[in-house]
């Protein structure tokens, strides 16, 4: 269980384990981390960045931020998986961009300069894998 009290910037983590069978559920480690609520703040929420539109850098709409991967090890944003072509979410196609190539504005417009939609329907489709 994860609890968020970022208000009072204090963050209560509490991990637990649950064997297989009929053992109890035993607590691990509680940590309390202090944070800086001002720059959580500052940050992009995934869930407010998918769905955004992608323009170049000329204001043309190139696609759709259809996904952020995170490092397993670091938790940092690697790549967006960009929606190109098609037309309401169909007929279009999965690419992968490296994320640091996006450029994410303070009013959440998305931008990847020197990219064309042509180049990214040329790009080799992504699928996800089953997990």
């Amino acid at each position: 269980m994860k609890k968020y009290a970022l208000g009072s910037a204090v963050v209560l983590v509490v991990a637990s384990l649950a064997a297989p069978g009929p053992r109890p559920v035993q607590a691990q480690a509680v940590e309390l981390v202090i944070l800086d609520v001002a720059a959580v703040a500052r940050g992009y929420r995934a869930s407010k960045l998918t769905g955004s539109s992608v323009v170049n850098d000329r204001d043309e709409r190139i696609g759709t931020l259809d996904d952020i991967i995170l490092d397993r090890q670091q938790t940092r944003a690697l790549y967006g998986i960009l929606q190109v072509g098609g037309f309401l979410g169909l007929g279009g196609h999965l690419v992968v961009v490296p994320f640091e190539s996006l450029r994410v504005a303070d009013d959440g417009k998305i931008t990847l300069p020197g990219a064309s939609r042509e180049q990214l329907r040329r790009l080799p489709e992504f699928i996800y894998r089953a997990s």
